[in-house]
């Protein structure tokens, strides 16, 4: 069985997180003969080197001027014609990178290939006619070759053993790939930053209160409810916006005069129905299916996408979608420049409980003691991507950028810093009441009330109920 695993290495140098859980998991296939993948500069061969000690055949790096600068959909492209080379029956990419976010590639990838695809896999095991799976909806199923799988975070990469040796690593140029350079790197890359600025947008007017009054302030936050962001509208609207699904509409309302609202389908099928709409922009949910379903779309309609975004605007020509970037740190003003643009807009999970404990790395020591109490006060829970990637709590449950966006009349935050990244996850929620012992925590920034006292406080309110 031959798999290609994607890498890619981070800005840090370590291989991204997500690739490390699917080389992991490829690591753990039986018979499985493995070749690394990755595109960046020459300095990316030491990087290579390292992973190919761990298992894997070997690994191929492409390596060309040409290709800087590359967003998704030049990415996929490139990577595509080097697996057709390789020829393997798996493809197993991370199901998204730290410091892009997107979730892009792999979907587009199955386009390019011909490929079946699996999406948000969390656990894979040889089958008899391939692979069986699990995935983050703990729904599963076999998959036969060819196929490209995109797998959560949800192993750690092995250590490479004392006796382990270097494998062979591959430069390919474009010309070696049979590349047409004006799908490459920048040229090839519809989706451009116009602009980055500061994301300062999501702070509150924060109360410091005693700890004594963590119940009072639930209540508060019960009666208040949930909050209702309707998104600013642009003075000059598009002509015509078509929205896969209903839950972009509010954002659609921003930006187009006419809406039109058609089902998901196929790959093929929606994008065979924007072709006959001839909109002036396609939005999309950040749902697990619209977030799989969007990037096969664009590399079928070979436009850009814009994923997770936050705000729209436009000048009447022009569709403009802001987006967080860097761990949600900075908002990136972003233009397509094919048609029709497209997005992924940030949308809260539905069906939530009206209250909900989120808990961070801080507070990890008092686990059990947090979850009883979210059970008496029927709360629901949120964790930080610190503690679902030190697995002290399932993915699930993780808020944020690469997690989900919650939207509760009341959002408790305990032991949690503040990291934009998570705050992205929570902007929703109708009150942010945070506990953390460190008065100067940034979390307070984004919180409507704050108590300064240990986690541990919170769980003596057994008076509370839920009204």
């Amino acid at each position: 069985m031959k798999i290609v695993v994607c890498v890619k290495q981070s800005a840090d140098g370590e291989i991204n997180p997500f690739d490390a859980s699917a080389y992991e998991t490829a690591l753990g296939i039986d018979g499985a003969e493995i070749t690394l993948l990755s595109m960046g500069p020459e300095k990316t061969v030491p990087f290579l080197e390292s992973l190919t000690r761990l298992g894997a055949k070997n690994a191929v790096l492409l390596c060309d001027r040409a290709f800087a600068g590359a967003d998704t959909l030049a990415t996929s492209y490139a990577l595509s014609l080097a697996i057709k080379r390789l020829c393997p029956d798996f493809v197993f990419c991370g199901r998204q990178s730290v410091d892009g976010d997107t979730g892009q590639v792999g979907p587009s990838l199955a386009v390019r290939l011909g490929f079946s695809l699996v999406t948000n896999v969390m656990s894979l095991k040889n089958a008899e006619n391939g692979l069986s799976y699990t995935d983050r909806s703990e729904n599963g199923g076999n998959i036969s070759a060819p196929a490209v799988i995109t797998l959560e975070k949800s192993r750690k990469l092995r250590l490479p053993s004392i006796r382990s040796k270097i494998k062979p690593i591959e430069i390919l140029s474009a010309n070696d790939i049979n590349a047409d350079i004006s799908l490459c790197g920048l040229k090839g890359s519809p989706t451009r930053v116009l602009k980055t600025f500061e994301n300062d947008s999501d702070r509150r007017s924060c109360t410091f209160i005693s700890p004594d009054k963590l119940a009072w302030a639930i209540e508060e936050g019960l009666k208040k409810g949930r909050q209702k962001i309707k998104p600013a509208e642009s003075a000059s609207k598009l002509k015509n916006v078509l929205c896969v699904g209903s839950s972009p509409i509010e954002f659609a309302k921003t930006v187009g005069e006419k809406i039109t609202v058609i089902d998901p389908d196929t790959p093929e099928k929606t994008a065979d129905k924007i072709r006959s709409g001839h909109p002036d922009a396609v939005l999309w949910g950040s749902d697990i299916k619209s977030k799989a379903l969007a990037p096969q779309v664009a590399a079928l309609l070979n436009t850009g996408l814009c994923a997770d975004c936050t705000a729209l605007e436009t000048d009447g020509e022009t569709l403009y979608m802001c987006r967080p970037a860097c761990s949600g740190n900075i908002i990136a003003k972003i233009r397509c420049e094919t048609k029709p643009p497209m997005a992924t807009v940030r949308t809260a999970e539905e069906e939530q409980k009206k209250i909900i404990i989120g808990i961070g790395y801080g507070a990890r020591e008092h686990i059990a003691e947090l979850l009883a109490f979210a059970e008496k006060i029927n709360a629901g829970i949120g964790a930080t991507r610190k503690m679902v990637d030190s697995d002290y709590l399932p993915y699930e449950f993780q808020v944020g950028l690469t997690g989900k966006t919650v939207n509760p009349d009341v959002y408790i935050a305990v032991g949690i810093s503040g990291a934009v990244h998570h705050i992205a996850g929570i902007k929703q929620s109708g009150m942010v009441i945070a506990i953390n012992t460190d008065k100067d925590a940034p979390i307070f920034k984004y919180a409507d009330y704050a108590i300064v006292c240990e986690a541990e406080k919170i769980t003596d309110f057994n008076r509370f109920s839920e009204k």
